[in-house]
């Protein structure tokens, strides 16, 4: 079947573009975590009693689970879902958990090859293997391939065809091309797979409007169905350069036991402070606007200070960093990086959309807007991959893990409760290719446990599959280190070993606290010392500069004392918004 259509795509209402949505369909969505998600077609589409819905997209999250609370979708094919710092999704949880909607997991290249192969009107495209990762057994798109020329273990992985594709734009013009503000995600490569791709814009511009500052992508009109004028139809996401995110509002949906309710209660109008922060230029987004900080200069250091430094340690000059899904701790050593020792690093930031950002302030609501306006290149996800991840480009992505194991092996797709039955994590999202893809593979434990560091992870999500340095080189790779950051220490992959061995430990801590709360055989290192504890500049370039409110916290409490800590960071930045929307001047 064709997936071509008419040069001038309809202009619809709301209501008569969701008419094309269909019980029984394959649908995906447009957008990233909290930006761009196509809201507004959600909400109407799960009042519409549509059932039997395929969904096959990147992330599930706030999306799926207002499908999932309508009871309209019978299979989920995605490669990850959570609610950002908001934690787990329920009703995802709840679907996979209990077996009643059956799930694929993909690893992200995986999804886009097989997209890019449906929009190229091939059968199958190859990709490299995700080796040391069982995903490729959890995903029916992938099959082992050699390849007859170079004899390298490769895996093909099938077209997949999109029905509906929906997603949420800055704007069109008249004769219906579509303007992407910001990252891309991965909407050019799933508009591209798609019979039909139903977009809802904050506003119609005149034919020669689009992108003349450079910091878009336009999707020509021939790609495109339908379009329908929604002024606020990515709230409470952001949608660039209309709004920032509503971080108060989203906290509402996620805590809300009925999404629809929620949702309705809240509607589409965007408060003015997240017009006007959207609005506000870089150099108004500084440090100074979110004090008092989080954490006083007269404080010890914390140890999540103090695995923020040290992680930062590892990156120099020529390091490529690129900043995963909902990892906060990541995010704040790459920017202190940045700003300290490492001014030449290059960062990109929501999955590879904003390529060599400035260091600034860590925020919730401003952190888009700042990461687009001074980023060097505005991307998607899918050129993420085939420009810096195949190649061997980035050297890290320090990603938080759930499970790890001696070999250094993670767990981040499901686990069992102590009391029996399957607690569903929110998946891999790309670090099945990328444990292999880049120079070192570095994830972080909050807090270690037995129960986080165990002999043998129940289910591998991403590994180093490739250790050998002959190997890595000859597969295209540079030879690196696997290191896993905790609370009570560092570990290092040892090849001599054949395991992860402790190098350095975190201060007032005892090799015995380490025994103790491992799973596994603990090795130290001969040479194993502490680990270097912060500056009072280090820390006052982290607590003042980077990190203000405190986002670097929120990974190392307890499930009791989340909800305070929220609140706290929320507050701060909220209070910074406000403080920043107030010195633009409305347009």
């Amino acid at each position: 079947m064709t997936l071509v259509k008419p040069n001038r795509p309809q202009f619809l209402s709301l209501d008569a573009m969701m008419d094309e949505v269909h019980s029984g369909d394959c649908i995906s969505i447009g957008g990233h975590h909290f930006a761009r998600l196509p809201m507004a077609m959600i909400r109407t589409l799960a009042a519409r009693n549509l059932k039997d819905l395929h969904y096959l997209s990147w992330a599930g999250g706030l999306p799926l689970e207002f499908l999932l609370e309508a009871g309209a979708v019978s299979q989920i094919d995605i490669c990850f879902s959570s609610l950002d710092i908001f934690g787990l999704a329920p009703r995802f949880r709840k679907a996979v958990e209990g077996g009643t909607v059956p799930m694929n997991d993909w690893p992200a290249l995986a999804l886009i090859n097989a997209f890019r192969a449906r929009e190229q009107n091939l059968p199958f495209l190859p990709m490299q293997k995700p080796e040391g990762s069982a995903v490729s057994e959890r995903c029916p798109a992938l099959r082992p391939w050699t390849d007859p020329v170079s004899g390298r273990d490769l895996m093909l992985v099938e077209a997949r065809e999109i029905d509906v594709f929906l997603m949420h734009a800055a704007r069109a013009d008249t004769s219906g091309n579509i303007e992407i503000y910001g990252a891309h995600a991965l909407d050019k490569v799933q508009a591209g797979a798609a019979r039909k791709v139903l977009v809802t814009v904050e506003e119609i511009v005149p034919v020669g409007q689009l992108n003349r500052d450079g910091r878009g992508v336009v999707i020509p009109r021939n790609k495109v169905s339908a379009i329908a004028t929604v002024p606020g139809g990515a709230y409470p996401c952001s949608c660039l350069p209309y709004y920032t995110n509503d971080w108060a509002a989203l906290r509402k949906l996620v805590e809300a036991k009925v999404l629809r309710d929620a949702a309705d209660a809240l509607g589409n109008a965007v408060p003015d402070r997240l017009r006007l922060a959207a609005k506000a230029p870089r150099a108004a987004i500084s440090a100074d606007k979110f004090l008092p900080a989080a954490v006083s200069m007269d404080a010890p250091a914390t140890v999540d200070e103090i695995m923020a430094v040290r992680i930062a340690r590892t990156l120099d000059n020529d390091s490529y960093a690129s900043a995963g899904a909902v990892s906060p701790l990541g995010n704040v050593a790459y920017r202190f990086a940045k700003m300290t020792h490492a001014p030449d690093m290059i960062i990109t930031t929501l999955s590879g959309g904003h390529v060599d950002i400035a260091a600034g302030p860590m925020s919730l609501s401003l952190v888009e807007a700042m990461d687009v306006d001074s980023a060097v290149q505005l991307t998607g996800g899918e050129d993420t991959y085939w420009v810096a991840y195949q190649g061997g480009f980035v050297t890290s992505e320090i990603v938080g893990t759930a499970q790890i194991d001696a070999q250094g092996r993670t767990n981040t797709l499901e686990i069992t409760k102590p009391s029996g039955g399957l607690l569903r994590l929110p998946g891999q999202g790309g670090m099945s290719d990328v444990a292999n893809m880049h120079r070192d593979f570095v994830v972080y434990v909050p807090r270690h446990s037995a129960s986080a560091l165990v002999e043998t992870v129940e289910v591998v999500s991403a590994a180093r599959g490739i250790h050998d340095k002959a190997a890595r080189i000859a597969a295209g790779y540079r030879p690196g280190d696997v290191m896993v950051f905790t609370n009570l220490c560092v570990f290092r992959y040892d090849d001599s070993a054949g395991q992860l061995v402790v190098t350095e430990i975190m201060p007032d801590v005892t090799r015995e606290d380490i025994v103790q709360n491992t799973g596994f055989k603990v090795v130290f290192h001969d040479d194993c010392g502490p680990v270097a504890e912060p500056t009072q500049d280090d820390l006052y370039i982290l607590r003042h500069h980077v990190d203000p409110i405190g986002l670097r916290r929120l990974e190392f409490v307890s499930a009791r004392d989340r909800v305070a800590v929220i609140d706290d960071v929320l507050a701060r930045d909220a209070a910074a918004l406000q403080h920043i929307a107030g010195d633009v001047r409305p347009s």
